[in-house]
């Protein structure tokens, strides 16, 4: 069915939004294989347990970024490792170190989730792209681009400690991986730029007025994975996490344009307190 929506002069903006990348960012979700592990003897599953704990420690607090362990709860994994780490190629570093655990002889991998930390730029990109419109200044010519590299070299260095941050050492951490919608009645990326920024300003509203007890960090992963973000709340109690997700359903972008993975939520466990774990310990 064709559009009756009338074409106004700011439908005519460039479409795309800049975004600003940091961090390479990959989840791990794990299942444990207990029957084989049942059969070894103590001695030797607390000589694995320290091998692993010795290596996540060092890879908790590297020199190219962090990794925190969670133990999951439900069905859907029992543990879950997340990386943020300063590129591709050390997310992969990090995998092939721990393929050489011999824990990892007794763990599944359920999923993975590989994203970039992200940062839309919805208000800046308007006021640029008008600034250019107004100059008679055609995308992807030389000045268009030049003035978009400066846009975002200035920005990316206003915002790093957002584009590479430390991981919340709160408890407890909610994942999901989530989609804008593309149906044939509602599709997020045919609306106008200006509309589009209009209804994620409403939704950034909705987050701020939890910022002193949940810290949320939004990953990238158009092109990178099957979802085109990933979500990460970190919190003190989990049951923030149901109350700023079931705000945040009623605003416009969500209620009409969302759609939502599967959720992950599970408690920080210290690198250092992974035996205890497998003894049935929670640390304090």
């Amino acid at each position: 069915m064709a559009s009756t929506m009338k074409v106004t002069a700011s439908e005519k903006l460039f479409a795309v939004p800049l975004t600003l990348e940091g961090s390479s960012v990959l989840h791990q979700m794990y299942k444990f294989r207990w029957p084989e592990w049942r059969k070894l003897k103590e001695k030797e599953q607390k000589e694995i347990l320290g091998e692993a704990a010795t290596a996540l420690e060092k890879l908790e607090s590297h020199v190219n970024g962090q990794t925190a362990l969670f133990s999951m709860l439900g069905h859907k994994a029992e543990l879950m490792l997340v990386h943020f780490r300063s590129s591709f190629d050390h997310l992969k570093h990090v995998e092939l170190e721990l393929a050489r655990l011999r824990l990892n002889d007794y763990l599944e991998q359920t999923t993975s989730y590989v994203s970039v930390v992200e940062l839309g730029l919805y208000e800046s990109s308007l006021k640029l792209f008008r600034a250019l419109q107004e100059k008679g200044v055609e995308p992807h010519t030389p000045e268009w681009d030049a003035a978009v590299a400066d846009t975002i070299t200035r920005q990316t260095e206003a915002m790093r400690p957002r584009l590479f941050p430390q991981i919340p050492p709160m408890r407890y951490v909610c994942f999901y991986p989530m989609d804008r919608r593309r149906g044939e009645e509602k599709n997020w990326y045919s609306l106008p730029i200006e509309e589009r920024q209009r209804q994620m300003e409403e939704h950034g509203m909705v987050g701020r007025r939890y910022a002193g007890t949940v810290k949320q960090i939004i990953t990238g992963s158009i092109g990178l994975d099957d979802w085109e973000w990933g979500v990460d709340l970190f919190a003190d109690d989990p049951v923030i996490f149901k109350k700023l997700i079931y705000e945040m359903r009623f605003d416009e972008v969500s209620a009409m344009y969302a759609l939502f993975g599967q959720f992950y939520v599970g408690v920080r466990v210290p690198a250092a307190g992974l035996p205890d774990l497998f003894n049935g310990k929670l640390p304090d």
